[in-house]
């Protein structure tokens, strides 16, 4: 089969699983051509069935806005034609899937009748999606795809009261290579992240409002008064700032370490001996997932997908939204007891496994099968 990807090509999560699938679909005989406003920043062109297309707007001085849309529907019409693809899977209603029907319709003039799998993943639903100026454009987008899927049975329910849905929307959750965490268990090391009397806790994020980032340092700021350790800060956005600063006001701030984004986000997480997630909202939390994967437990809260991730007073725990002193408390549980951390971050690996890309790519190869029907 020849696939048509569509993604956004940044370290958000939706990039990230797009690319995934692709590189694994192409493994299994499929050619994937990706498209994109830049290379993803997973993607590896050298690899055998994987193709990368640059989408190109350009600069026309009567638009205040360049037509983003417009660039990216032209782009596929020219995408399908030239490499015959069966397949258009695009990840995020909005512009994506609307781009997509646009194409769908060039298409149709020439005879060429390509189905489109719509991914839903989290802010073209819960944030864009849902302001009143594009929901409209959400909708029929959704409701014009031949076949629409969601990360989580928590963003399945979110879409369908947020919007006049009529299609049904199958639910695949994300996934991760756990053949790739287990090779990279063996280059895993702490030695230049910590001491080795201080435990390491971390947190991954793009630091938006809503992943409550100034929840994790006060979370950690009543760590450390108990335990000796460490809190190491991935991912850069508009809340880096003031969490910094928030550091330095509590007197911790030389014990977290900012480390901006990162392409060794696994040594982090594979020596951490905890990963913190208190978001306001997360519709699957793939960077929970991620963590479980290099054998880490999770104290989250307890919105969205994350229960559908987290196994409460197992893989982790689940704590309602602001709540820092119970997450804190459970944390110094957890991290005060060598036994008990380590059949969390046992069963933290063991619940990751459950989520293996082995496991999760055969349900999209079954809706691309659906889609032609």
């Amino acid at each position: 089969m020849r696939i048509g990807i569509i993604c956004y090509p940044t370290f958000g999560g939706s990039g990230v699983v797009a690319t995934e699938l692709g590189i694994e679909l192409s493994k299994t005989g499929n050619t994937v051509h990706f498209l994109a406003y830049k290379m993803p920043v997973r993607l590896d062109i050298s690899l055998e069935n994987i193709h990368f297309h640059e989408v190109h707007v350009p600069d026309y001085p009567l638009f205040h806005y360049q037509p983003y849309e417009l660039a990216l529907s032209s782009a596929l019409v020219d995408m399908v034609k030239l490499h015959k693809i069966d397949l258009l899977h695009v990840h995020y209603a909005i512009p994506h899937a609307y781009a997509a029907y646009m194409a769908k319709q060039m298409l149709a003039e020439s005879n060429i009748d390509i189905p489109i799998v719509t991914t839903l993943h989290g802010s073209d639903i819960t944030l864009v999606g849902s302001h009143p100026f594009y929901k409209p454009a959400v909708t029929f987008s959704i409701n014009n795809s031949d076949l629409v899927s969601s990360v989580s049975e928590s963003l399945k329910v979110d879409t369908l009261n947020l919007f006049n849905i009529r299609k049904e929307i199958k639910v695949v959750p994300n996934f991760i290579d756990i053949n790739k965490y287990e090779k990279l268990q063996t280059t895993c090391s702490r030695d230049n992240l910590a001491q080795p009397t201080e435990r390491i806790v971390s947190h991954v994020s793009n630091f938006r409002p809503v992943k409550r980032v100034h929840d994790v340092i006060d979370v950690f700021a009543k760590i450390q008064k108990k335990v000796s350790s460490r809190l190491i800060m991935v991912g850069d956005g508009p809340d880096r700032k003031s969490a910094e600063q928030m550091a330095k006001d509590l007197g911790i701030g030389d014990l977290v370490d900012f480390v901006g984004k990162s392409n060794d986000v696994y040594r982090i997480l594979c020596s951490s001996d905890l990963f913190l997630l208190p978001s306001q909202k997360e519709s699957f939390g793939l960077a929970a997932l991620e963590a479980m994967a290099a054998k880490t437990p999770v104290i989250a809260s307890s919105q969205g997908g994350l229960p559908e991730v987290v196994v409460h007073h197992s893989s982790g725990f689940l704590v309602p939204v602001g709540e820092t002193d119970k997450m804190a408390s459970y944390a110094i549980e957890l991290l005060s007891n060598d036994d008990k951390l380590h059949q969390f971050k046992v069963a933290a690996f063991t619940r990751a496994k459950e989520f293996d890309i082995k496991k999760i790519v055969p349900k999209y190869i079954e809706l691309y099968k659906q889609a032609f029907d």
